[in-house]
């Protein structure tokens, strides 16, 4: 194949590596298991510089996914409780999986069902966002559970929020409309119940009554 890729067909080696040297290029195997093997003329430094900066980029975009852990104990603040719920659901969120470690001291661990209650409470307020990999176990003096991210679930739930917002704006805008529709037919009322203003001249009902009695009581 030349640099554009078009085939040259079937040609000699020496022939091939002559057409690569008169256009400055190299001739490289591209297919060595093909019948007849597959070569092409490229640039091969450049070919090989591209390969890497392709590497390098795929690198960078990929997700190192690993597993985090938070530590709980059974006698846990409210307060202390939220932060580390909080952060569990961060990691979640960046797609790591959670190992949720409840830790017994002393006595306590006579008492596993104090740390059930809280794994199923952090699982409860996970729903939507992760799933239970690993159900609760006692495991020596902790009790562990693992959550992973459920993509399905959190894409699912994003898709209701989005919906409920375009509700929540089509609503407002509806109401709207209707306010200032409302205010338009009450301008409307007011004005057609205005009463008729009088003439400057004098001519409102009564008024040449008037000037006639003014002016008898004048000569009287």
């Amino acid at each position: 194949m030349d640099p554009d890729g078009a085939q040259l067909g079937i040609k000699p080696l020496p022939e091939a590596l002559a057409i690569a040297k008169d256009l400055d290029l190299d001739l490289v195997e591209v297919a060595p298991m093909a019948d007849p093997p597959v070569c092409r003329i490229m640039d091969f430094g450049k070919f090989k510089f591209d390969e890497a900066q392709k590497a390098k980029e795929s690198r960078r975009k990929a997700v190192h996914v690993g597993i985090k852990e938070m530590k709980y104990r059974p006698k846990i603040g409210p307060g202390d409780f939220d932060t580390k719920t909080r952060q569990v659901a961060k990691f979640l969120n960046e797609g790591h999986k959670v190992k949720i470690t409840i830790m017994f001291r002393g006595r306590e661990v006579y008492h596993p069902e104090h740390g059930k209650r809280i794994l199923d409470r952090i699982a409860e307020q996970m729903e939507g966002l992760a799933k239970v990999e690993a159900e609760p176990k006692l495991d020596n003096r902790n009790m562990i559970m693992v959550l992973a991210p459920d993509k399905r679930a959190r894409q699912a739930a994003q898709s209701r929020a989005s919906n409920q917002q375009r509700a929540e704006r089509t609503n407002t805008k509806g109401a709207a409309e209707a306010e200032t529709d409302g205010a338009g037919e009450t301008g409307g009322t007011a004005e057609a119940a205005a009463p008729p203003v009088p003439e400057a001249n004098g001519s409102a009902p009564g008024a040449g009554e008037v000037s006639e009695v003014a002016a008898s009581a004048e000569e009287g």
